[in-house]
């Protein structure tokens, strides 16, 4: 467990879909829940998908967002502005690159930005069923995390 875990809470549109992505897909352990949330083990920190489908972002709502200006162009890429996500090990990113692969639409595919320069990070974006964009991040030397 990392020394400070997060906790995060999102809306999502239905709770039997985060528990197939997040549980099924991403293999993250289901922890407590009720019939209006579910909290998850997201590597180590706890993340809880509240049951509010008013307030989730679909997947036509976040390509029109994109289009007014919610992303930011980073190493020419568009990310979305609102995000979560994780940093792994480059060997876990990489399994999960693959799992994902053909399972979910990516955003961002997977590839490695700032190459050669201080920073250097393999990253992807995605969304959940319920259109919260993720990022999954990971650098071959972890002493690069902050690096200018």
């Amino acid at each position: 467990m990392p020394a400070a875990p997060f906790h995060l809470a999102f809306p999502v549109h239905d709770l039997s879909a985060a528990r197939k992505f997040y549980g099924g897909l991403l293999g993250c352990p289901e922890g407590r829940s009720s019939e209006h949330w579910v909290d998850f083990d997201f590597y180590g920190h706890q993340i809880v998908a509240h049951l509010a489908p008013e307030q989730c972002p679909d997947q036509e709502a976040s390509r029109r967002e994109a289009e007014r200006g919610s992303t930011s162009q980073v190493d020419g890429k568009s990310v979305p502005v609102r995000h979560f996500g994780l940093v792994l090990d480059m060997g876990a990113w990489q399994v999960l690159a693959e799992r994902l692969t053909g399972q979910v639409d990516f955003v961002i595919e997977p590839y490695i930005r700032f190459q050669g320069e201080p920073g250097e990070q393999a990253t992807m974006f995605f969304t959940d069923p319920s259109g919260n964009a993720i990022e999954i991040k990971a650098f071959a030397d972890m002493d690069q995390l902050f690096a200018k």
